[in-house]
């Protein structure tokens, strides 16, 4: 069986793609995509983890002692959370624990590559 593969030259990966379209990372263009993409990805996880244990949005929030609108708040638009209250909500509500890490982008380019 002899195949061909075709490749096309005009197809880049998803990072130049967000180079192209945010700028670098660094750019304040960018850090605002970035910003948005983490507080909806937050939004979604909370949200599949809620599901997955079986429990309405007001369940949730009667656990941890929030209001239903502040779950839906948060899974719908997960801007200006008080860390204080989604550790609760992760940890009394859900039965888990917050682990966070922090990425350091320096203006050095070299600095970026010790990592």
């Amino acid at each position: 069986m002899n195949e061909k593969i075709i490749t096309n030259k005009n197809l880049t990966s998803f990072a130049d793609h967000l180079d192209e379209q945010y700028g670098k990372r660094g750019t304040e263009e960018r850090e605002k995509f970035e910003e948005g993409y983490y507080t909806f990805k937050l939004g979604v996880m909370l949200q599949e983890l809620r599901k997955e244990q079986g429990l309405t949005q007001e369940q949730l929030a009667e656990k941890c002692g929030t209001t239903k609108t502040y779950i839906s708040r948060i899974e719908n638009d997960a801007s200006d959370i008080r860390l204080s209250t989604l550790m609760r909500i992760i940890r009394e509500g859900l039965g888990g624990h917050l682990r966070m890490n922090v990425d350091m982008i320096y203006k050095d380019p070299i600095l970026n590559t010790l990592q």
